[in-house]
């Protein structure tokens, strides 16, 4: 089992690189030299299985086009983040971010954060955040939301039909929409990049 494991994450591992470097999938032709295989059957099948495991589709005309490959990385397993223990790397499985981030594509946008409002949430000036157009808003949800003509990022919070609209640091007072609130969507997911390489 661990061996067909490790087999589907070399795999997908090559066709990745190749996706990167080519911009673009390789034809079954090159995939006879990317996999090692000796047949155009054996392409094929393992085509199947990434059309399977939704990591390929097709479009209307029967080409493949990348679904989840873009985003596929290598899950090893967890790590403690109380104190440091020995992290034996064993692939547990591959994950895409995609599809861990984002539930619904189509409604996704990706915005690049400025100011300092939303700091004690864990949000920092120049973290990436996704949101989700459409999904129900609940009270203490973070929202991207235009009020008084400014799109700001804030916390949600409604008692009845009143609205106000708080920021995660107490240098920012809460605000209270005076006209109509426009609704851009909940902030799903924050993203940070530690590494400047």
């Amino acid at each position: 089992m661990k061996r067909n494991v490790n087999r589907w994450a070399e795999q997908l591992e090559r066709l990745t690189h190749f996706y990167h470097t080519h911009r673009r999938l390789p034809a079954y032709s090159e995939m006879l030299t990317l996999f090692s295989f000796h047949s155009k059957n054996a392409v094929s099948k393992l085509v199947q299985k990434f059309l399977a495991r939704g990591v390929l589709t097709k479009d209307l005309q029967g080409r493949l086009i990348p679904e989840r490959l873009a985003g596929t990385v290598k899950m090893l397993g967890t790590v403690q983040a109380g104190f440091p223990s020995p992290a034996e790397e064993e692939l547990v499985d591959i994950l895409s971010l995609d599809e861990f981030l984002i539930e619904k594509p189509d409604a996704t946008y990706m915005l690049k954060v400025s100011g300092d409002s939303m700091i004690e949430a864990g949000i920092h000036p120049g973290d990436l955040v996704l949101v989700e157009r459409g999904r129900p808003v609940r009270h203490g949800d973070i929202i991207v939301a235009q009020t008084d003509g400014e799109w700001t990022m804030k916390y949600y919070f409604r008692n009845g039909k009143n609205i106000l609209l708080k920021a995660a640091n107490r240098k920012y007072p809460p605000l209270k929409p005076k006209q109509e609130l426009v609704m851009g969507g909940v902030v799903i997911a924050c993203i940070r990049k530690y590494a400047s390489h």
